[in-house]
């Protein structure tokens, strides 16, 4: 692995265990194995880390999104391996996604990051209104009233539920949270 992905993985895994102003680039280098001075070659500010971290998260998004896309009969499908993937994503409760993460520390965000989170929800907004619009076409989602409603409810039960979960390290909150979406998939 390249010193550039190593820092990023290292800096995604700290932020979504203890936000971004959880680490430093002194943590990183620690983690990592190289002089702190080594990580400003590769990012000169954390801004264009986390911008980094962002556009790569995404990125992985839209190749999860097309991997459920690919293997999934139904929309209820597409729906239940994407709750799936967000209860993944908290590690037992030691965790958040990114997106979830990020948003806990908007304040300490600077605008062009708040500009990536805001192009990572917009595509997982897109996705979710295409899955219930899908969804009530064949059937498998049940009760749907505008898709692009539902997808915005859906993408806030998803993040809450984590952040309910992470707050007492409980993998039961998150499917508590998130038991009233399941329920509408047949």
């Amino acid at each position: 692995m390249d010193t550039k992905t190593a820092l990023l993985d290292a800096a995604e895994n700290a932020a979504r265990a203890f936000g971004i102003d959880g680490f430093s680039y002194a943590d990183l280098a620690k983690k990592v194995g190289i002089r702190k001075a080594s990580i400003h070659h590769h990012f000169p500010t954390k801004d264009d880390l986390v911008i980094a971290l962002m556009r790569r998260y995404t990125n992985d998004l839209i190749a999860s999104l097309d991997k459920i896309d690919a293997v999934s009969e139904t929309a209820g499908q597409r729906l239940r391996q994407q709750i799936a993937r967000y209860r993944l994503a908290l590690q037992g409760g030691q965790s958040l996604c990114l997106c979830a993460a990020l948003s806990a520390s908007r304040d300490s965000l600077s605008p062009e990051v708040v500009a990536e989170l805001g192009s990572y929800r917009k595509t997982m907004l897109v996705w979710l209104a295409d899955v219930f619009a899908k969804g009530t076409a064949d059937g498998t989602i049940l009760n749907v009233g505008k898709p692009e409603n539902d997808a915005a409810a859906c993408l806030a039960v998803l993040e809450g539920a984590q952040l309910y979960a992470r707050a007492e390290e409980n993998l039961n909150r998150f499917d508590e949270a998130v038991a009233q979406i399941i329920g509408r998939i047949l």
